[in-house]
C-alpha cells in the first residue's frame, strides 16, 4: 500500500515570498499527514530525510523538485496528489534536481511552414522555463533540420511527436512517446510536457510491417491521414500552379503553339497537376498503413484520374487502400519463412486487386458524377452563390489560424486545383493573409493600447501574414480570442465576398502576396491586392477600436 515517508526535509531553493509560503503550506500539510518535517538548514545531519526542493530554480542536488510556477498551494490539501508527489507520479513541477528530464521532439505541420518553427520554438522556451532539457527536429518544407543525434535520443525520457502529418517514429523504438498536434505544443506547452510524462506509452515496431501505426491512428485518425496525403501533394500543386502560370507570360493561347516554350511550360505543369491525385491517396494510404499501403494508394489516386474521380475519388481510394492495407497485415497470418513477404508482394498485390476492382466497379462512377456537379456548379454558379462561397471559404481560413477549420477550407481549395477551379483558392489564400497582417496593423493604429512587444510582434506577424502564415496572429488571439477571431473573421469575409464580386482566380496554393510577381498567376493582381488590404483594414480598425485601453496598463504593470 502507498504511503508517506516518515521523515521529510523541505527547502525553498529561492528567497521569494512565494516559495517560503509554499513551503510552509506543503509541511504543514505533512505533518497532518504524520510526517516529520525537518528544516534542513538546521537539522543538516538528518540523512535520512526525503528531500523536497520548493522553487522556481535548480538546487544542484539530488531530490524532489516542486515547481510554485505551476502551483497554487490548494494541490498540497489533496491527499492522493502528495502521496503521488513522494511516489514520483505526480509530474506538475517535479524532477530529479541534479538531472533534469530531457525531451526529444520532433514538430511538423502539412505545409510545413509556420506550425512547425513555432511549435519547435514553443516546446524550446517551455523546457527551458520548467527546468527540462529538449532538442527538437523540425520536418518542414525544406526538409528535415536539428536532426536527433542518435546519442540524444538514446538519454531521452520521453518523445514528444507535435505532428499534424504522420512522421516515422522507428527510431524511437522502446522510448515513451507522446503525441499530440502542433496547435497544442504551440498554446499549451506546459501541458504538453505535463501529458507527455503522464501518458506516455513505450514505441515497439516491427520491420517492414505497419502495426506500429496503431498508436498513430488513435492521436490522428482520418483527419490526420488526410493532412499527410495533402502535405505531400502540396509542393506538386505549388510547382505545377507556378509552371502554368509562367506558360501565360508569353500569352494566354501562347501555349497552343506546338513546340513553343509556352507549350512546354504548360505541359510539365499540367503533369505535375496529374500527379497530385496519385500522391495525395498514396499518402493518405501511407499515413494509414505505412510502406505497404502506398502502392494501393498510388494506383487507386492514379486510377482516381484516369475514371474522372479526380481529387475526391483520390481521398477514396486513398483511405480503402490505407485500411485494407493495415487489415491485411494484422489479419493476414503466414508461417515465419513467407513473413517478409507480406509487405513487398502479398500485401500491395491484395489491396491493389481490391481497391482497382473497387475503383473501376463501384468507387469510380459515382464519385465522377458528384465531383462534376461540383465543378458544374461552380464554373456556372452565380454571383450570389460565388460571395457566398467566397466568404464561408475565406471565413474559415480565419476561424482557428491554422488549426482543422482552416486546414479542412484548405485542402477544399487546393483539391480543386485538379479540376482547374481556381477562384476557391483565391479565396482562401486572400482570406488566410487577413488575420496576420490585419492585426499588425491594429498595432499600428492603436500603438498606445499595446506594449512594445506587442508592437514588435504585429511588425513581424504582417510580414508573416503577407507570406499567407496566418499564425502570425497566435499569439494576440492566445491573449484575447473573443475579441481577436471575430475581428479576423470579419475581415476574412469581407475579403472573401470582394474575390468573388471581382471575379478573381489564383493558380499557386502558396506564396502570399509574392506570387502576384509571377505574370498569370493571379487573373487581377490589383484588385487582389485591394481584397486583401480591405478585409485586414476591417480586421485592423474594429480590433483597435474594441481592444480595452486598460490591457496596456495591466501588461506594463507585469513587467
Amino acid at each position: 500500500m502507498q504511503k508517506f515517508p516518515s521523515l521529510v526535509a523541505i527547502t525553498p531553493v529561492d528567497t521569494s515570498i512565494r516559495s517560503l509560503l509554499l513551503s510552509k503550506q506543503l509541511a504543514k500539510s505533512l505533518m497532518q499527514q504524520g510526517v516529520v518535517v525537518v528544516d534542513e538548514s538546521t537539522d543538516s545531519h538528518r540523512t535520512d530525510a526525503v528531500r523536497v526542493f520548493v522553487g522556481e530554480g535548480a538546487s544542484g542536488d539530488d531530490g524532489i523538485y516542486v515547481n510554485t510556477q505551476k502551483l497554487t498551494g490548494d494541490e498540497f490539501a489533496d491527499v492522493s496528489y502528495l502521496l503521488a508527489l513522494f511516489d514520483g507520479q505526480q509530474s506538475v513541477g517535479i524532477r530529479n534536481a541534479s538531472k533534469p528530464l530531457h525531451f526529444v521532439a520532433i514538430t511538423a505541420c502539412p505545409t510545413g511552414v509556420a506550425h512547425t518553427f513555432m511549435a519547435a520554438d514553443a516546446l524550446k522556451l517551455g523546457a527551458e522555463r520548467l527546468g527540462y532539457t529538449i532538442d527538437v527536429e523540425t520536418q518542414g518544407s525544406v526538409g528535415a533540420k536539428n536532426i536527433l543525434s542518435e546519442e540524444s535520443i538514446a538519454r531521452a525520457d520521453f518523445v514528444i511527436l507535435a505532428t499534424d502529418i504522420e512522421v516515422n517514429a522507428d527510431r524511437f523504438a522502446g522510448k515513451k512517446i507522446y503525441r499530440t498536434s502542433t496547435g497544442h505544443a504551440l498554446k499549451k506547452t506546459d501541458a504538453t510536457f505535463d501529458a507527455a510524462i503522464q501518458t506516455a506509452s513505450v514505441h515497439t515496431t516491427v520491420t517492414a510491417t505497419p502495426s506500429s501505426t496503431a498508436s498513430s491512428q488513435q492521436s490522428g485518425g482520418v483527419y490526420k491521414h488526410l493532412l499527410t496525403g495533402v502535405s505531400y501533394m502540396l509542393p506538386m500543386v505549388v510547382a505545377g500552379g507556378l509552371l502554368i502560370a509562367l506558360s501565360f507570360v508569353f500569352g494566354i493561347k501562347a501555349f497552343e503553339v506546338e513546340g513553343s516554350l509556352a507549350a512546354a511550360l504548360m505541359g510539365t505543369g499540367k503533369a505535375a497537376f496529374g500527379l497530385m491525385v496519385p500522391l495525395l491517396a498514396g499518402y493518405i494510404a501511407y499515413s494509414i498503413a505505412d510502406r505497404p499501403g502506398l502502392v494501393a494508394g498510388l494506383i487507386g489516386g492514379a486510377l482516381a484520374g484516369t475514371l474522372g474521380a479526380g481529387f475526391l475519388g483520390g481521398i477514396v481510394a486513398g483511405f480503402l487502400a490505407g485500411y485494407v492495407s493495415l487489415f491485411l497485415a494484422k489479419k493476414l497470418t503466414l508461417p515465419v519463412t513467407l513473413e517478409a513477404l507480406k509487405p513487398i508482394l502479398i500485401i500491395p498485390l491484395i489491396s491493389s486487386l481490391i481497391v482497382g476492382l473497387a475503383m473501376y466497379y463501384v468507387i469510380g462512377t459515382p464519385v465522377a458524377y458528384v465531383l462534376s456537379q461540383m465543378e458544374y456548379f461552380l464554373a456556372n454558379m452565380g454571383t450570389a452563390n460565388a460571395v457566398i462561397l467566397g466568404m464561408i471559404l475565406a471565413g474559415m481560413m480565419c476561424v482557428d489560424l491554422g488549426g482543422p477549420i482552416n486546414k479542412a477550407a484548405y485542402a477544399f481549395s487546393v483539391g480543386l486545383l485538379t479540376s482547374e477551379s481556381y477562384f476557391p483558392m483565391a479565396a482562401a489564400m486572400a482570406g488566410g493573409m487577413v488575420p496576420a497582417i490585419g492585426i499588425g496593423l491594429a498595432t499600428l493604429f492603436a500603438a498606445k493600447k499595446f506594449s512594445e512587444n506587442e508592437r514588435s510582434a504585429g511588425k513581424a506577424a504582417m510580414v508573416l501574414g503577407a507570406c499567407f502564415i496566418s499564425e502570425g496572429a497566435i499569439p494576440f488571439a492566445a491573449k484575447d480570442p473573443m475579441r481577436v477571431i471575430p475581428c479576423c473573421i470579419a475581415g476574412g469575409v469581407l475579403t472573401g465576398a470582394l474575390v468573388a464580386l471581382f471575379d478573381i482566380t489564383l493558380v499557386a496554393p502558396h506564396g502570399g502576396v509574392f506570387v502576384l510577381l509571377i505574370p498569370g498567376t493571379v487573373n487581377h493582381a490589383l484588385m487582389y491586392l485591394v481584397a486583401i488590404g480591405a478585409g485586414s483594414l476591417l480586421t485592423a480598425v474594429s480590433y483597435a477600436i474594441i481592444k480595452p485601453k486598460e490591457t496596456i496598463a495591466k501588461i506594463e504593470a507585469i513587467n
